[in-house]
């Protein structure tokens, strides 16, 4: 983003950067601050690397700009361009965090190698902030299916439905949810279950085996009784002995 108040500067700066070898793309020219905070609002957080300000400007000033932008884009590098006579301005502005100070009239290769130095910079950071992100997601993604088996347990497991449920392929979303509970899902859902059946057993004893068989998705009560014994240690009938007071 380019902001200054003197309209040849600001079209300048873009035809400087048009000509660069940089990938640089501009997000808008900007006559003083509160256009250009105004346009900020507008943006997503990883929408904007680069902002390139002047310090003296009507209605809102760079210095505030800044401010305001490094409130909404933390990472933001901003480049000042100002007079010389201005450099109080500049000493100010570098409370920000400002990444470089340009004189006017601007240097078109002092600009070019102060967006180089940000282009390494980001070169070297987004694969960190990508690979945080995607971990972010898998992460999501898995909490998501064990929030779809903790309230569905009681229905038939389907990968393919659940897999086009987050929008994912079966063959990676089964991968993912390993790596990121260290469960298959059907050994999470056996857990889930058996957890739920614990608590119908000890609740509802008066239920009958094959009725808490049938309310936790299974339609043999025979397997339940082997899967439950297999899982706790115990036949669902010597748990209600263990676990019920008389």
């Amino acid at each position: 983003m380019i902001v200054d108040d003197e309209e040849l500067i600001r079209l300048g700066i873009a035809k400087i950067l048009g000509k660069s070898e940089l990938s640089v793309q501009i997000a808008g020219l900007y006559a003083n601050g509160l256009e250009a905070s105004a346009a900020m609002s507008k943006l997503q957080p990883g929408e904007l690397h680069v902002l390139i300000t002047d310090i003296k400007m009507p209605v809102i000033d760079g210095l505030r700009l800044i401010e305001k932008a490094k409130e909404r884009f933390p990472a933001l590098h901003v480049i000042v361009i100002s007079g010389f006579n201005e450099f109080e301005y500049a000493r100010q502005a570098l409370r920000f965090g400002v990444f470089d100070y340009l004189l006017k009239p601007l240097d078109k290769y002092d600009l070019f190698q102060s967006l180089t130095k940000i282009s390494r910079s980001l070169d070297e950071t987004e694969p960190d902030c990508r690979e945080r992100d995607a971990g972010e997601q898998e992460h999501r993604v898995a909490e998501r299916i064990k929030q779809i088996l903790d309230k569905e347990f009681d229905k038939t497991f389907n990968l393919e439905q659940l897999a086009e449920r987050v929008e994912l392929s079966p063959s990676y979303v089964s991968k993912l949810f390993r790596q990121q509970t260290g469960l298959t899902m059907t050994d999470y859902l056996i857990a889930v279950r058996m957890e739920k059946a614990k608590q119908f057993l000890t609740d509802y004893p008066q239920l009958k085996n094959y009725e808490v068989s049938s309310m936790l998705g299974y339609s043999d009560p025979v397997y339940f009784n082997k899967l439950f014994k297999k899982t706790v240690g115990l036949t669902p009938k010597e748990y209600k002995e263990k676990y019920i007071s008389p």
